[in-house]
């Protein structure tokens, strides 16, 4: 069986570049059509294009991440994907900016396995450390904001009179479907988000 190179690239907000990340996997000889690029949070793995990955892998397989927090952010989540890759797909796993990690090289001595093992360790606490460290200062962010009487979120949006009353009518009766829609100059679709608002406020 022929063995495929796969890379994961995760990015948590689509203002991040990947651009220079996908060039240089493409250097270490892996197809464009295997590099998975998701745009996701890395709180936890149920994203699916990392599932998809996961059902795609095989035995002898190599999955190539350009660092541990693009695996994920989740401290626990990440010792026990590392574990699944390796021991029960039997993956070979290589970590671009960290080497180290590389499971296609066996450690020779049980030294290097602790090294090795400390280094994912360390590398997976200091992925949901800065995690942690993220949502600190966005809750510090929006409490100043909130003191500085800062609006947040998205402006509530205001409805007139003749909406209500028109979605209101249209509820009790007095007037058909048609007649409301004509009335607001709305589809139906945007007809029934509008009523579904008002009626569930």
């Amino acid at each position: 069986m022929l063995h495929q190179k796969y890379a994961y690239v995760r990015v948590s907000s689509k203002y991040q570049s990947i651009a220079r990340q996908i060039k240089e996997l493409i250097k270490l000889g892996i197809r464009r059509a295997n590099i998975i690029i998701e745009k996701a949070s890395g709180k936890d793995f149920n994203r699916s294009e990392y599932l998809k990955l996961i059902e795609t892998l095989k035995e002898g397989d190599t999955l190539y991440i350009c660092s541990i927090d693009r695996l994920g952010r989740d401290y626990d989540g990440i010792i026990s994907e590392w574990h699944r890759l390796t021991k029960r797909l039997k993956v070979i796993v290589k970590v671009i900016d960290n080497p180290i990690l590389d499971t296609d090289t066996s450690p020779k001595t049980l030294i290097e396995k602790f090294m090795q093992d400390m280094t994912l360790l360390t590398m997976a606490f200091q992925a949901e450390q800065e995690l942690q460290n993220i949502r600190e200062r966005q809750r510090a962010g929006i409490t100043i904001a909130k003191e500085k009487g800062k609006v947040l979120g998205r402006p509530k949006i205001v409805r007139s009179d003749s909406e209500i009353f028109t979605v209101q009518a249209w509820k009790s009766g007095a007037l058909n479907l048609d007649e409301a829609m004509k009335k607001l100059n709305l589809k139906k679709s945007a007809f029934y988000k509008l009523a579904n608002e008002l009626l569930n406020m």
